[in-house]
């Protein structure tokens, strides 16, 4: 059986896999991510997902390698990670009492084939208070994380109904990953058990 690489150094979809059972390596990706901005979110995810799997598999082509990326759309705006404590709140602002989209990219690489999809949710905040923006803030939660918030964290009270796969939200849909990742015969290790 082939080994497999998590392309990221993300906590969550380290958590994600392990969740699943899923035995891996990570090599976090250090490619500089060109941005197409013609491409819809759907699409850009992909495009980011695939850049950071290409970066580690040229270096690794005998290993199945997944790279991810998510983004969070709102008003045809795509929302990264905060820079700074100000655009963190202009994000929050925004988001805040209204629904946006949170889009996953998916890529997997191997030497027979390869793989790209993503995933979209929905996500309604609350109408949030200058002052519930600026203590959630001073957590220091937002400044890692797409759209400034995590849903799997502290970020989680901000948060009113989603529509869609949470998992998304997190930055894998796992279900989704673990099918695909089943094609080029990397299971869990619940699945080898059967």
């Amino acid at each position: 059986m082939k080994q497999f690489i998590l392309a990221s150094q993300s906590p969550r979809r380290k958590e994600l896999l392990e969740q699943a059972q899923v035995p891996f390596q990570t090599i976090s990706s250090r490619v500089e991510e060109k941005v197409d901005p013609s491409l819809s979110p759907e699409e850009l995810v992909v495009s980011l997902a695939q850049q950071k799997a290409y970066d580690v598999y040229k270096d690794h082509p005998d290993h199945v390698v997944l790279g991810s990326d998510t983004v969070v759309s709102i008003d045809g705006l795509v929302l990264g990670k905060p820079k700074n404590h100000d655009e963190a709140k202009n994000m929050l602002q925004l988001l805040s009492g209204r629904t946006h989209e949170v889009f996953t990219g998916v890529f997997i690489y191997s030497d027979e084939k390869t793989i790209g999809f993503s995933e979209k949710a929905e996500v309604q905040f609350f109408n949030l208070s200058a002052e519930e923006i600026d203590a959630y803030i001073a957590s220091g939660e937002p400044f890692d994380k797409a759209g400034s918030y995590g849903i799997q964290g502290l970020g989680a009270v901000l948060v009113e109904r989603i529509s869609g796969d949470y998992f998304a939200i997190v930055g894998l849909p796992l279900a989704k990953t673990v099918r695909a990742l089943k094609g080029f015969g990397i299971e869990g290790d619940w699945q080898t058990k059967a």
